[in-house]
């Protein structure tokens, strides 16, 4: 059930282009800096909105995904934080197995339930091997799946758990140190799974600057994306999205 949005970041990865997604969070959608963000966002040339957070406890959902369709045509991808965060107003989703940890439930159990909603669905369905890294401090991703995320000086694990997940026929690999990150997967790990798997590399979690995510790019990353310090700050969004565009020039 991939499509157009899986086989642009393909033919992305093939030609060394470097892709950036904004990661907005219904729950902590404001107007004003909202407006602000979608402006910048088109500005800048962002690739793909991610939509999701760990919890969303709103109605937010459709109502902010209605507002990003009516202002711009940057496509949005569901990043769901559970089975409950969907909506057939997005262009695609990413389905998340969650490789890093020994939760079933997050694993395959999820999946079983919302799988024949997602059949039904015009949705891009993106299989995603979802790794979690330590990122300094307790995030709300390990405590909500109730998993243990990879050391971060330990890039060997996250490159054998990212090709075991290509090698089960995932289509991404996702690593994210979580929402709020002290520390951001480091560039040895991202290039080390990068230089092990064949498929599109995502890194999240923690990215606070240009510069990081400049670094992030060179190191092998495909896809980045940034949430919570574009929330914090919206004016660093032209800034990463110039350090991480720069590659396609």
């Amino acid at each position: 059930m991939t499509g157009k949005l899986f086989d642009g970041l393909v033919s992305a990865k093939s030609k060394n282009q470097k892709r950036f997604a904004v990661l907005l969070d219904p729950d902590k959608v404001r107007l004003k800096q909202f407006e602000k963000t979608l402006q910048l966002a088109m500005d800048s040339k962002v690739d793909y909105f991610f939509i999701g957070g760990s919890l969303i406890v709103s109605d937010m959902l459709d109502s902010t995904l209605d507002r990003i369709k009516k202002e711009c045509n940057i496509p949005i991808i569901l990043f769901p934080g559970n089975s409950f965060q969907l909506s057939y107003k997005a262009d695609a989703l990413l389905f998340l197995s969650l490789i890093s940890g020994r939760n079933p439930e997050l694993l395959i159990g999820k999946h079983v339930v919302v799988a024949p909603y997602l059949k039904l669905s015009p949705l891009e369905i993106m299989p995603t091997g979802y790794v979690l890294i330590d990122g300094g401090v307790p995030t709300t991703v390990t405590y909500m799946s109730n998993t243990n995320p990879i050391p971060a000086n330990k890039p060997d694990i996250a490159a054998s758990t990212a090709l075991a997940g290509q090698f089960l026929g995932l289509k991404l690999i996702f690593m994210d140190a979580g929402s709020g990150a002290q520390n951001p997967v480091c560039s040895e790990m991202v290039s080390a799974v990068a230089n092990t798997i064949d498929i599109p590399l995502i890194i999240g979690g923690g990215i606070k600057t240009a510069e990081k995510a400049h670094e992030n790019a060179g190191s092998g990353a495909d896809l980045q994306v940034v949430g919570d310090a574009i929330e914090k700050n919206p004016d660093l969004l032209p800034e990463i999205a110039d350090a991480i565009h720069f590659f396609n020039r």
